[in-house]
C-alpha cells in the first residue's frame, strides 16, 4: 500500500518487528488510516503514532486491527505475544517535571532522564461492538416491593370505585 516513513534507528528489535508486522497487517486491510479509524475505536492520528512507533498501541487497538483484517485466532494470538514483547522494551515517553517556579516541561530543551519517565500502561478501553455482552441483572428487591404496593393500591382503588358506583 503506502510508503511508510522509516522507523527510528534506535528502536529495540522487538518494537521494530512488531511495528513492521502491524504495518503489514494494516496494508492487508486495504484501508486508509481514516477508514481504519472509522472501523476501530482509534483515530487516524492515533494509528499514525502506533504505526510510526512514536507511541505503543493499546492491546485493544491491536485486537481491533486484527478483527478488521480478518485475522484468525492463532495469528491474533501471535500479535498479542508480539505486542507484549514490544511494550516491555518500548522506549518510554520522556517528561520533564515542572520547576518550582512553574516553568519547565518538554519544550525547555533540558536533558531528560529515565527517572522522570512514567511507565506505559495499556488502555483497557473497548469499542462498544467488542465489549462483552452484559447479562441482565435481576430486578432489585426494592423494585419488587414498589411494584407490589402499586398493584395493591390499584386494586384498592378499583374496589372503592366499584362500591361507589354500585
Amino acid at each position: 500500500m503506502g510508503a511508510w516513513q522509516p522507523l527510528p534507528d534506535d528502536l529495540p528489535p522487538e518494537v521494530r518487528h512488531f511495528v513492521e508486522q502491524l504495518r503489514q497487517l494494516k496494508d492487508r486491510t486495504g484501508l486508509s488510516l481514516v477508514a481504519l479509524g472509522a472501523r476501530t475505536a482509534y483515530s487516524k492520528s492515533s494509528w499514525q503514532r502506533y504505526l510510526n512507533a512514536t507511541q505503543p498501541p493499546p492491546r485493544q487497538a491491536v485486537v481491533a486491527l486484527c478483527r478488521v483484517a480478518g485475522v484468525g485466532k492463532d495469528e491474533a494470538e501471535r500479535f498479542g505475544v508480539r505486542w507484549e514483547l514490544a511494550v516491555q522494551v518500548w522506549p518510554k515517553p520522556v517528561t520533564v517535571p515542572a520547576k518550582p517556579d512553574g516553568t519547565g516541561g518538554a519544550g525547555d530543551g533540558e536533558e531528560r532522564g529515565d527517572e522522570d519517565c512514567e511507565a506505559y500502561e495499556d488502555d483497557p478501553t473497548l469499542p462498544w461492538w467488542d465489549a462483552p455482552r452484559k447479562e441482565p441483572e435481576p430486578p432489585s428487591r426494592r423494585l419488587l416491593v414498589v411494584a407490589g404496593v402499586l398493584v395493591a393500591a390499584l386494586m384498592l382503588l378499583m374496589v372503592v370505585g366499584m362500591i361507589a358506583s354500585g
